[in-house]
């Protein structure tokens, strides 16, 4: 079939609930996406942060290609070796005590919500406790990811949904704190947030957070699924903070491309929410996504990859910096490690589209962002030809407005 012909069909076929860019992508080599007409990307949106190792790493190809020569799948009823060892390295990275794996971010949420809530009920004694949220957050689209995110266009068809839950002013401990009642159980944030414009915790913040969580034994969920593993310059974004979650998420980047996420517990919470009967999956943590995780935690020790993102990081803020300190249409950038954004007052979806017609790509987050996600293995290099392009590409995108 003809690239058009891939489209079509495609649009023929399935739920349109993505509007596609017209490009029909093949293979990827390193920090390169190529189509199927063989047009060359620099890729810095990584599957929305989900590529971290970038494309063809080898070795991890080669774990999966292993695993798959072994069993793909055996029930949680039963032990494998692959996910105990998934377990061992996500614990020692993420410094918590325990794990559940799960088939992508928007479970991994799930999973935490109910945790946070078995918690509080084996300590009251009943149900009934609430949820404290970010106003301008994003957990993800099943109805209760959907009852925590702070965005009313995401929420309003899909209502009533998940009852209890509040929304605080991200960065406003005052506003968390005259929410707060006997009932609430759990507070939820983004340690970064991510598709409500690139919003970095302030240490204040997520420090007073913390202490209001500990004074009135209310678990605090930090959602690292965009931020975490690497991205920001440490495992988990927590860990420039030293705010301890009591419960995590994480997922995109976990498994390097394949679909898995996983909400990891202390001890504490782990002794006191679920217990067996309460909470369940059939694909999650099978042997083939434990041989994922193992293998992208092999690959971010062996290419000291946050090493990398701490080195090449600084660069890249240096050179997003410089870009919007010489264009009246570009008004600050925030964020942290590999994970930037720049607010633009041109529209942002055809700064987009432009820079794709030019073999970049780069994604947004909300209205008047553009989020650069790359591979955590991008260089200097990459940075300058990144720049390169989009440039050019925004000065086209303000001639025609």
């Amino acid at each position: 079939m003809t690239k058009q012909e891939y489209m079509e069909k495609t649009d023929q076929e399935l739920v349109h609930v993505y509007n596609r860019f017209p490009v029909v992508l093949d293979h990827g080599e390193g920090v390169f996406l190529y189509d199927t007409d063989g047009k060359k990307y620099l890729d810095f949106a990584a599957g929305i942060a989900v590529n971290a190792l970038g494309y063809s790493n080898d070795e991890y190809k080669n774990a999966l290609k292993e695993q798959v020569d072994k069993v793909l799948h055996v029930s949680n009823l039963y032990y494998c070796e692959p996910i105990a060892e998934a377990a061992k390295k996500a614990l020692k990275a993420s410094r918590m005590d325990r794990i559940f794996f799960t088939n992508s971010g928007t479970e991994a949420i799930e999973g935490a919500i109910k945790a946070a809530k078995k918690y509080a009920y084996t300590r009251d004694g009943h149900a009934g406790h609430e949820i404290i949220a970010m106003q301008h957050s994003f957990h993800g689209r099943s109805l209760g990811a959907l009852s925590v995110t702070g965005n009313a266009h995401y929420q309003e068809p899909f209502e009533p949904l998940l009852p209890g839950v509040k929304f605080a002013e991200f960065n406003n401990l005052e506003s968390v704190e005259k929410l707060v009642t006997d009932k609430t159980c759990a507070i939820l944030m983004e340690t970064v947030q991510g598709e409500g414009g690139i919003y970095p915790a302030e240490p204040a913040f997520l420090e007073g957070v913390r202490k209001l969580c500990d004074q009135k034994d209310i678990l605090l969920i930090l959602d690292e699924i965009q931020c975490g593993m690497g991205r920001t310059g440490e495992m988990f974004a927590w860990q420039h903070y030293g705010v301890k979650p009591d419960i995590m998420t994480s997922a995109k980047a976990l498994g390097g491309g394949v679909p898995v996420g996983a909400f990891f517990l202390t001890q504490k919470v782990a002794d006191k929410s679920l217990a067996p009967g309460d909470h369940g999956t059939t694909y999650g943590g099978n042997p083939f996504v434990g041989a994922a995780v193992s293998a992208v935690f092999d690959q971010f020790e062996k290419q000291k990859v946050v090493d990398n993102v701490k080195n090449v990081a600084p660069y890249l803020e240096q050179k997003l910096d410089e870009l919007v300190s010489k264009y009246d249409f570009l008004e600050t950038r925030r964020g942290m490690g590999l994970m930037q954004g720049i607010v633009c007052k041109l529209p942002v979806g055809k700064v987009v589209t432009k820079a794709l017609e030019n073999g970049l790509l780069v994604i947004t987050a909300g209205a008047d962002v553009l989020r650069m996600v790359p591979p955590l293995i991008i260089e200097k290099k990459h940075v300058d030809e990144m720049i390169s392009i989009l440039e050019p590409a925004l000065l086209a995108v303000a001639e025609e407005n």
